[in-house]
């Protein structure tokens, strides 16, 4: 009849599986660890309302769609999301949407050469060929709080 092994010739087995166990532990603790969120130093975020004329908000969605959408990309405007109400009256007449700057004066400059880009005023004319788009811009800039969770 075969014995089993003594205690100490377990030993090295159980001391093995333990560490193999901690290591395991370790490597999973650092791969689900969240990345810590810093915020740009500067970075600001625009919030912008196009109040639209009736009837103008297919155009002016076709319009950001097709121009607005590189252009803003070209000139270094970092588009967040982009909203329409779900609610009447304001779901027929408005955008909402969010861009963020490196900072306040590039938020300037970014603006400054959007709209002297030889691409943006054909694009804008053709848009508006049936009447002007909107009647009222809202453009509010914004530093995040410090509970924001998006920096």
């Amino acid at each position: 009849m075969q014995s089993w092994p003594s205690r100490s010739a377990w030993f090295p087995f159980f001391a093995l599986a333990a560490v193999s166990f901690a290591a395991g532990s370790w490597v999973t603790l650092q791969l689900a660890r969240t990345a810590s969120v810093q915020a740009d130093s500067n970075r600001v975020f625009e919030l912008r309302v196009y109040h639209v004329n009736p009837g103008r908000l297919p155009a002016l969605n076709t319009l950001f769609r097709e121009h607005t959408l590189p252009l803003f990309k070209k000139h270094g405007i970092m588009g967040i999301g982009y909203w329409h109400p779900q609610d009447a009256p304001d779901s027929d007449n408005t955008l909402i949407y969010l861009i963020a700057h490196p900072s306040r004066e590039d938020a300037k400059k970014n603006w400054d050469a959007f709209f002297a880009d030889p691409e943006w005023q054909p694009a804008l004319a053709v848009a508006s060929a049936d009447g002007k788009l909107t009647n009222k811009i809202d453009s509010t800039f914004m530093d995040p709080a410090d509970f924001s969770p998006l920096k």
